[in-house]
């Protein structure tokens, strides 16, 4: 069973995927050509990760751990429903999961 994801890219077009379960949103971003970095591989040491989680979204994913809300406080664009993709493993109900990469996002891989 797949899983469909709509990403809204940095300028706010959308970008539809579809990820398996147990894959990791910031990986599909990746894979889909966003502008996510994650440089920490999921250690929490950075913040170049952060999406902002569709406010429909936002409550029905498992709760940021501590640690994850206290990186956010260094995402740069951080709002309400932020989180940090690569602490997010997607499941079969998150079928529809519409997140975006802030404008001001920053992939120094494409510098």
């Amino acid at each position: 069973m797949s899983i469909t994801i709509t990403f809204r890219d940095p300028h706010g077009n959308p970008v539809e995927t579809t990820a398996m379960p147990g894959d990791n949103l910031l990986r599909v971003g990746q894979a889909a050509g966003l502008p996510l970095e994650g440089t920490c591989e999921g250690q929490m040491a950075c913040s170049t990760c952060h999406v902002i989680v569709a406010a429909e979204w936002f409550d029905r994913l498992p709760p940021a751990s501590e640690e994850e809300e206290d990186m956010l406080d260094f995402a740069a664009g951080a709002r309400r429903t932020s989180r940090l993709s690569c602490q997010i493993d997607l499941t079969g109900e998150m079928d529809g999961l519409s997140v975006s990469v802030p404008a001001d996002s920053n992939d120094v891989r494409r510098m």
